[in-house]
């Protein structure tokens, strides 16, 4: 007796015919059907969808963001500034040459506004300041001779030595002496500095739109020295006095100009090259950039030295100053009427609309009464007959109505004849369910619930409707 051949897995069976569903499914094609819903909260809803994103395309997409523009960001830009203005301090007056650093005239340079200046240090031995850590000692044994602080201000002799005021001893150190915390004087130049002018020259260049333009017009050579900035009448004048960026920074000149501080000088060049020229001016802003409330990173103050000779020997003054840094920043974009992003924003919006109908759809299908109905109404298979005999001309003329139906190998009366005894015999089959399926030739109905007919499955058992009539395909 031959040994019985062992079965397949069901999942694999199960597998198999899943797939085979799939791969049938991938050629199948699918239309929109149009079904028309008489409801008037539905439509009320519709509409206002629609009103909606039609408003969003037109006012904000269109009107306030001009995406029908094609826009370069970032000009390429030049600054170039100049400082003037005289001031004085307990000792001595400065001018430009002297409290503003570097002298260049770039887009970043700082006013010196104080200063604490320790003056003839020559190199030599002296206490180490107390701010260093472990600086301070009792006896030689706590200095190391030859010990060296990154923080500190020289190298250590191993001696210990009183302090430059005071009862205290730290270790002594060979360098610059004496060091800034032991002879440093301050003086404040403040007193001056808010009457300061500043110019500020400022050109830029869009290079895809071919489009320059500066901060000063053409005017007569004079006018820069009879003016200074207003945003009314000389908003092509770029001089600012000092006081004027820092109040409108909103800060307190006093107390910026005794710790220093960073304030940005914004230019904005927003263009719109579909206008004339003349409408592209720029837009100035001042703010301050270093966080002030927190202490640890708040404050700007460098250091320098100033080195001459006396008697033969180097000698230099140590000047450690607080100042306020400007900083000019150019950024802006310009844009222009281009029919490329036009088309992708038109098409976009027109894609949108139909967020609408896939809205209305899902209430319709979800929320409403007879959701099922409506779902049974909306989605419909159509197979096509199948005919030995066939060719792709005759079903495609089958399916768009084109050609008469194929004569019904089922049934030997004559279909078009109505009213003769055949009909009302046909009637009193499709009255009782039938033993046998329903031929494909049988007459069929569209749009109708299934349990409301009392015929029996057809070909396709899960099917709303068979159109095998062309009458019926062109209804579709």
């Amino acid at each position: 007796m031959a040994a019985a051949e062992p079965k397949a897995p069901a999942g694999a069976a199960t597998a198999r015919r899943l797939a085979r569903s799939c791969w049938a499914a991938f050629w199948d094609y699918e239309t929109p059907k149009v079904i028309v819903v008489k409801n008037r909260r539905l439509g009320v809803v519709y509409r206002l969808v629609q009103l909606l994103i039609l408003l969003y395309f037109v006012w904000y997409v269109f009107i306030v963001q001009k995406s029908y523009q094609d826009r370069e960001t970032g000009p390429e830009s030049s600054v170039i500034t100049k400082v003037k203005g005289v001031t004085s301090s307990e000792h001595k007056v400065w001018d430009v040459e002297e409290y503003v650093k570097p002298p260049e005239g770039g887009s970043v340079f700082s006013i010196v506004t104080r200063i604490e200046a320790t003056p003839s240090q020559t190199v030599g031995t002296c206490p180490e300041s107390v701010r260093v850590t472990n600086a301070t000692c009792g006896s030689d044994e706590d200095c190391v001779a030859g010990h060296l602080d990154m923080l500190g201000n020289g190298v250590r002799t191993g001696r210990c030595v009183p302090y430059y005021h005071g009862a205290f001893k730290t270790c002594e150190v060979s360098g610059w002496c004496p060091v800034e915390d032991g002879a440093s004087v301050s003086q404040f130049l403040g007193k001056m500095a808010p009457n300061f002018t500043i110019l500020i020259k400022n050109s830029i260049h869009y290079p895809k739109f071919q489009f320059s333009k500066g901060n000063i017009e053409n005017r007569e050579n004079g006018y820069l020295k009879r003016c200074t900035f207003d945003e009314v009448s000389h908003l092509y004048c770029p001089i600012f006095k000092l006081g004027f960026i820092v109040e409108q920074a909103g800060e307190n000149f006093t107390e910026l100009a005794h710790w220093g501080g960073v304030i940005g000088v914004i230019i904005t060049w927003d263009c719109d090259l579909d206008l004339p020229a003349s409408k592209c001016n720029p837009k100035y802003s001042f703010r301050r950039l270093d966080p002030k409330h927190i202490p640890a990173s708040s404050g700007y103050n460098f250091r320098f030295a100033k080195y001459y000779k006396v008697n033969g020997s180097t000698t230099r003054t140590l000047i450690k100053a607080y100042g306020i840094r400007i900083d000019v920043i150019v950024h802006g974009q310009a844009g222009k009427f281009s029919l490329i992003p036009t088309i992708i924003n038109l098409a976009t919006a027109l894609t949108s609309i139909g967020v609408g109908s896939f809205l209305c759809d899902w209430i319709l299908l979800t929320f409403m009464n007879k959701n099922k109905v409506y779902s049974h109404k909306k989605f419909d298979k159509v197979c096509t007959p199948r005919q030995s005999s066939g060719s792709w001309p005759v079903t495609l003329a089958l399916v768009l109505g084109q050609a008469p139906p194929p004569p019904c190998p089922c049934s030997k009366d004559d279909p078009g004849q109505a009213g003769g005894p055949q009909d009302e015999g046909r009637s009193q089959a499709l009255a009782s369910p039938p033993p046998q399926p329903r031929h494909s030739c049988d007459p069929p109905d569209q749009m109708v619930d299934a349990p409301e007919r009392g015929a029996g499955p057809g070909p396709c058992a899960s099917q709303d409707s068979t159109l095998t009539d062309p009458r019926g395909l062109a209804q579709l």
